[in-house]
C-alpha cells in the first residue's frame, strides 16, 4: 500500500498499520525513508513560520530557513536514532523486549503519519502567529504522536518474538 494511504489509515488502524509495515521484513532503507520524509514535512512546516518572524523581525529569510534546513536534516535525525534507543531501553524494562528495528520503524512512523497535523500547525503559525489556536494543535499533533507510538508498540510486540 502507499504510504499516503498508510498514513490516512493511521488515523482509523495505527496499530494495523504497522503490523503490516513490520511484517513486510526488516529493511533498514524503509525506515530511513520514513524518518527522512517526517524530517521534510517538518521542515516544510517551518516555513510559514519563518516567514512571518522573517518579516515581522526584518531578518533574512534564507538564514532562518538554513537553520531550520540543518537542524531537520542533520541534527533531528541522530535525535531520532537516539530516542528510538531510549525508548526500545523503556519498553524493554516495562514489557517484552522489542527488536531496535521493530523500534525505529514504530518511532520513525509515527512521526511521519503524524505529520500532517505538524503542516497544520506550521500554517497557523504563518497566519496567526502565536495565539491559542497554534497551542491546541501542538497539543494535539502531540497526542497523536503519542497515541501512533503507543499504537504501534503494542502492535510489535506480537512481531518481536
Amino acid at each position: 500500500m502507499s504510504m499516503l494511504r498508510n498514513i490516512v489509515r493511521s488515523y482509523t488502524k495505527p496499530g494495523q498499520v504497522v503490523s503490516d509495515l513490520l511484517q513486510a521484513g526488516p529493511r533498514e532503507d524503509r525506515a530511513l525513508a520514513f524518518l527522512a520524509a517526517g524530517c521534510v514535512l517538518a521542515f516544510l512546516a517551518q516555513w510559514p513560520g519563518l516567514a512571518r518572524q522573517a518579516h515581522l523581525e526584518e531578518k533574512a529569510l534564507d538564514m532562518l530557513l538554513g537553520g531550520a534546513l540543518f537542524g531537520w536534516f542533520f541534527l533531528a535525525p541522530l535525535m531520532f536514532y537516539i530516542l528510538a534507543l531510549l525508548v526500545k531501553w523503556g519498553w524493554g524494562v516495562f514489557g517484552p523486549s522489542l527488536s531496535a528495528y521493530s523500534v525505529r520503524v514504530v518511532l520513525f512512523w509515527a512521526f511521519l503519519a503524524a505529520a500532517p497535523l505538524m503542516l497544520l500547525h506550521g500554517l497557523i503559525t504563518g497566519f496567526l502567529g502565536q495565539t491559542w489556536i497554534k497551542e491546541a494543535v501542538g497539543f494535539v499533533w502531540f497526542a497523536v504522536f503519542i497515541w501512533f507510538l503507543a499504537a504501534g508498540l503494542r502492535a510489535a510486540r506480537p512481531l518481536a518474538r
